[in-house]
């Protein structure tokens, strides 16, 4: 499988190289050359999501030196609860898709748990690799979780001070070597905006061995193909449709995994995206133009993006097609937990609550005419000063989140420029 850049201007490279490099050294973002022909009708619904992750991801890793390990790699890396939950509601067909059970309770879990996998067998201890990731919130949680105890790659952490809630700052600070949180001056786009400075610095990228855990990352992209596939194939063998997916959605990467599985030929639908009131996704819609500006502070702050990253994949795929795209606001979001919580007895994190406002959003049509999957994006725990005035009762600490609070946290502040960076990698 070879890996070219969204810009044109770089070298085709393996898929190892890619994961590597994280992004193309022209700036853009890598993407496979041509998408593996797969057999949908081989996958096995009631089967495991590791054996579906395994047998999508070996086509993308072929040739590469981690082709021979990704059975090893998925089993240890989708080793986690996938639960598809079905909500009573007199509306329309949806179940949930809880992606909230890995150990910090986020979807990156799956993505990131993958992916430090692939850098240890790509690296060694004479070339190791520092993982350069910007967080609006559940990104550096999983980061570091599966960062921590590696020999080969280490894991540098940015955030935005003031932006994300006080558990997730808690859990993004505090794992250990080789585990470095860093809390930045400012906005999340600040952030990512360092971290692609960084990047771009051939020394200091050189010096440290850079790459990303963003869904920039290939590597961080492609295994959450995995379970919009693995859903799809369950959602079918329920209802012999093929769902619609409705995805909360800040840098677009989850959004654009579910994309490549419909690409890949699994039952998968319209594809609606739920946004917040960073409004750079609806207005795209809406208008045809795609206008990035600067994030404002939301409830739902792992989607607090202004300009998302993943958009110029979007036109590598022969089939990118949105179905719509849906701006939640606060308010909504707060109105949307209490009402799927009285009326169903689900309780939905800030994030989870815009896929179900859009959801409600939708015309009555396309609503009744198919299964829809809404995907849980984060443990509504994590957001319990959010959610529990709203729900007005205590959201239950879960077993996979108990140990975080035990564990110390520990961070470095520092300015938004890139000198702060530099000093802070070389400390």
């Amino acid at each position: 499988m070879i890996y070219t850049s969204t810009r044109q201007a770089s070298a085709p490279v393996d898929a190892a190289a890619a994961i590597r490099a994280g992004a193309a050294p022209d700036g853009g973002l890598y993407m496979p050359a041509a998408l593996p022909s797969l057999d949908i009708a081989a996958f096995d619904p009631a089967g495991s999501l590791a054996k579906t992750a395994s047998a999508i991801l070996t086509p993308f890793l072929a040739g590469s030196v981690l082709e021979a390990d990704v059975g090893s790699m998925c089993a240890g890396a989708f080793d986690v609860p996938l639960p598809l939950v079905e909500l009573e509601n007199a509306s329309g067909p949806v179940s949930v898709l809880e992606l909230l059970h890995g150990p910090t309770g986020a979807f990156k879990d799956f993505g990131a748990r993958f992916l430090f996998r692939c850098l240890d067998r790509i690296a060694d201890a004479a070339d190791p690799v520092t993982v350069l990731a910007a967080t609006s919130g559940d990104t550096g949680g999983a980061v570091g979780c599966a960062a921590e105890g590696r020999a080969n790659a280490r894991a540098v952490i940015l955030f935005p001070k003031g932006r994300i809630s006080a558990f997730q700052e808690h859990q993004l600070c505090c794992w250990q070597a080789p585990v470095m949180a860093l809390r930045v001056d400012d906005d999340f786009d600040a952030c990512q905006a360092m971290v692609k400075q960084a990047f771009a610095t051939p020394v200091l990228s050189a010096r440290h061995g850079l790459t990303s855990a963003n869904s920039i990352s290939i590597g961080r992209l492609l295994p959450q193909v995995s379970y919009w596939a693995h859903a799809s194939l369950q959602s079918q063998a329920r209802t012999d449709q093929a769902a619609g997916l409705i995805i909360p959605s800040g840098n677009l990467g989850n959004a654009l995994a579910a994309l490549i599985a419909r690409n890949l030929g699994f039952p998968i639908g319209p594809v609606v995206l739920a946004t917040n009131a960073n409004a750079t996704l609806s207005d795209w819609a809406r208008k045809g133009v795609f206008e990035p500006r600067a994030s404002i502070a939301t409830l739902a702050n792992a989607m607090d993006v202004g300009a998302p990253s993943n958009f110029e994949r979007l036109g590598a795929l022969p089939d990118h097609a949105i179905h719509a795209v849906a701006s939640i606001s606060d308010e909504q979001i707060r109105a949307t937990i209490a009402r799927w919580h009285g009326e169903t007895g689900y309780i939905a994190c800030p994030h989870t609550a815009t896929g179900l406002a859009a959801f409600d959003g939708l015309d009555t049509g396309p609503r009744r005419e198919r299964p829809w999957i809404i995907a849980a994006t984060a443990h509504p725990y994590k957001f319990a000063d959010a959610v529990e005035p709203v729900i007005g009762e205590t959201v239950a600490l879960p077993d996979n989140l108990a140990g975080v609070l035990e564990r110390p946290a520990r961070m470095i502040d520092i300015k938004a420029d890139l000198d702060a960076l530099a000093a802070a990698l070389s400390g």
